[in-house]
């Protein structure tokens, strides 16, 4: 059973619009209260080309576009985790529809942790406070006149939330569609055996929820898919269907993280995004450099 005090309501059902970003193989959404206007923003992207060094917005722009379009009010920007293969931008919508910015408590796990893989300064804050709102578990917020929760779901990275809108759970990189399997968890801070609790407890939510993931990679050359049910992952998951034991799966997480190079944008990823999507600081002359951290990842 899941925690009872989780505010489960399988009756409300947000409308769910999807957002592809191709190059980092992300899925954004942006999800609204059946009864209003409000809405919330969940994993958004901001695009880098790394080699030249250059930020630009196209994908924030759309879902921003598409706000406006509907008539919409944005209420939340949620953050699922730190992410480690794109940029977030969250501080680029907010500045253009508001809203509150929430992520996980421990994102300051994170943030002292690689604080000092990057050799941040003493200016930089590992306390949260870049972000409106730290998720603990089991935390509840409204979007309009939904009821929506955090639900702790550590493995990935110790900050991973998944949060339960109505009858739509946003996993972030805790679960992959069935045929995709499951997250990584060899990044600083990752554990397999945390994740593999993790999908248990998500995978407790009511059979007919319908899970939403933050990444999809097309396995086998099928389209890009993001939306699944509960019932289907405990059925069909690769690596972490019913009947798979924790000892199993954290065989089969260990052996095949192994064998993974570094996602290709970790470095600014990391380092934009334990900042709530901006910036490290100007230096005095007023440009923005980000830093390569040698043999430390």
């Amino acid at each position: 059973m899941t925690n009872p005090a989780y505010p489960i309501d399988g009756s409300v059902k947000p409308e769910v619009t999807a957002f592809f970003d191709e190059p980092t193989n992300t899925i954004s959404y942006v999800v609204k209260d059946p009864g209003s206007n409000a809405c919330a923003i969940v994993d958004s992207v901001m695009d880098i080309d790394y080699a030249a060094g250059r930020i630009t917005h196209d994908s924030a722009d759309r879902i921003i576009a598409f706000v406006r379009d509907k008539g919409l009010i944005c209420e939340w920007l949620i953050e699922t985790h730190v992410h480690a293969d794109h940029l977030s931008g969250a501080p680029y919508i907010q500045n253009a529809l508001g809203g509150k910015l929430g992520i996980g408590e421990n994102i300051r796990v994170v943030q002292d942790t690689f604080g000092k893989i990057f050799n941040e300064g003493t200016e930089f804050q590992r306390d949260g406070s870049q972000f409106d709102r730290l998720f603990a578990d089991g935390d509840a917020y409204t979007v309009g006149g939904m009821t929506c929760f955090a639900m702790h779901t550590p493995g990935h990275t110790p900050a991973c939330m998944t949060h339960v809108m109505g009858n739509a759970a946003f996993v972030g990189d805790t679960l992959f569609m069935p045929d995709g399997g499951t997250a990584r968890a060899d990044f600083p801070g990752g554990d397999a055996g945390e994740l593999f609790r993790s999908i248990r407890k998500v995978l407790t939510l009511p059979d007919a929820f319908r899970l939403f993931m933050c990444h999809d990679y097309g396995p086998n050359g099928r389209d890009i898919r993001w939306e699944t049910t509960v019932a289907e992952e405990r059925a069909n998951n690769i690596h972490a269907r019913d009947g798979v034991t924790e000892e199993e799966f954290v065989a089969m997480r260990t052996a095949r993280d192994a064998t993974l190079g570094m996602p290709k944008l970790i470095i600014p990823s990391i380092q934009v995004n334990m900042r709530a999507g901006k910036l490290p600081p100007a230096d005095e002359s007023g440009k923005t450099f980000l830093k390569v951290p040698i043999n430390s990842l």
